[in-house]
């Protein structure tokens, strides 16, 4: 589904990325592991197009996304939750969601989305009237993850997704983000808590400063030593 072909970023003369590949299949989790600066929310923002890349080639069910102005990916069926969650605050819940199908055209099948949203988060449907930004931390991601579900994607791009929350809402969060995937949604996460990710995940790549130094199944990579003693504290 998802296709990077090496891939190269600059911020200006920083070499960001390098020369990395990666493949997400249909109906996958996959993981993207790393320390801080490794490069990770970069190349996220690269496949949505939000940074320009330097060279390379990405593809999205074999169309080039390089080749694609950034606001038109989004109809092509990806969606990205960002870090920071980046939430409307002063906007309702229901507003923040109206936002995620804002290239919807028919109003029927917003309203549809909506209500599947609410029946995955009913907290959201308890609140759709109030401030986005009053919600709790673990509601604001719901509603991150609720935003980009209405713009029916096939694929979605989730970056950090646990930052900041106590560790019983980052099981929840990481619950959902199962269960979205036994639903049939095609999921790239980038995640520093390396253990709960590759616990769900199929494959998973591992980033150092802009390079892959080690992709495989993720089950694996919790019992790889090097993985274990860089990343999941063993």
């Amino acid at each position: 589904m998802l296709d990077v072909q090496e891939l190269n970023v600059h911020y200006g003369s920083i070499h960001a990325i390098r020369d990395i590949s990666l493949t997400v299949n249909e109906g996958e989790i996959v993981s993207l592991i790393g320390a801080n600066g490794a490069g990770k929310t970069t190349t996220l923002h690269t496949i949505t197009g939000i940074k320009k890349a330097t060279s390379g080639r990405i593809f999205l069910d074999g169309k080039d996304l390089m080749a694609t102005e950034p606001h038109k990916i989004i109809t092509m069926g990806m969606a990205h939750v960002p870090e920071g969650r980046h939430i409307f605050s002063q906007m309702t819940v229901a507003e923040n969601l109206e936002m995620g199908a804002f290239w919807l055209k028919d109003k029927s099948h917003v309203n549809k989305e909506m209500e599947k949203v609410y029946a995955q988060f009913p907290r959201l449907k308890e609140r759709y009237k109030q401030a986005a930004g009053t919600l709790s931390g673990g509601e604001q991601q719901m509603l991150a993850i609720g935003r980009a579900i209405m713009s029916k994607p096939k694929i979605m791009l989730m970056d950090e997704p646990s930052m900041g929350l106590s560790p019983l809402l980052v099981k929840e969060i990481f619950e959902i983000i199962k269960q979205l995937n036994q639903e049939g949604m095609t999921i790239l996460l980038v995640e520093q808590n390396a253990k709960m990710a590759l616990s769900i995940a199929h494959h998973a790549y591992v980033l150092e400063t802009g390079k892959i130094v080690l992709q495989g199944k993720a089950s694996d990579m919790l019992e790889n030593d090097n993985v274990r003693k860089a990343y999941l504290g063993a």
